[in-house]
Formats: structure tokens, sequence, C-alpha cells
């Protein structure tokens, strides 16, 4: 049975031929094909996008001026006695 992540459909694409020989080696390189290394590449493309609740965090640390500042002994202290 497949499942949504299983299910392949083919495309093309038009690529520079300079692009797709630099692509050729860098596959062969890490003994990948072609395919899995353009759609490996395209799925950490899609995938790294932080969510709402990371980008609403990352907006407070860039704006707000009531951070605290970690103290790295305090902190060391607390991981070893854990």
């Amino acid at each position: 049975m497949n499942t949504a992540s299983s299910i392949r459909k083919q495309t093309s694409f038009r690529l520079s031929e300079d692009l797709l020989v630099k692509l050729q080696a860098e596959a062969k390189r890490h003994n990948r094909s072609l395919n899995n290394l353009v759609e490996s590449v395209l799925m950490a493309f899609v995938s790294e996008r932080p969510n709402k609740t990371t980008l609403a965090a990352m907006k407070e640390a860039e704006t707000s001026d009531s951070l605290e500042t970690l103290d790295l002994n305090n902190f060391r202290s607390f991981v070893e006695s854990l």
C-alpha cells in the first residue's frame, strides 16, 4: 500500500548544462542518484521553514528590551546537578 510520502510523480525541469554536471558530480561523490540528491535538497529547502511559534519567538528575541542574560556558570552548575 502506498502512503502519501512514497507516491512519486514524474516531472521534468530545464537546468543549465553546467548545473546539471555539478549536480551529477555531487550525486556521484555521495554515492546517490541524481534524483535522490535533488529530491533531498528540495525537501530540506521546504522543510526548514520555522513555524509560527518559532517565528514569534525569534521576533520577540530581536525586538524585546527585557530579555534576561544567561549566566553560564549558573547554567553549568544546574546541568551538573542533573
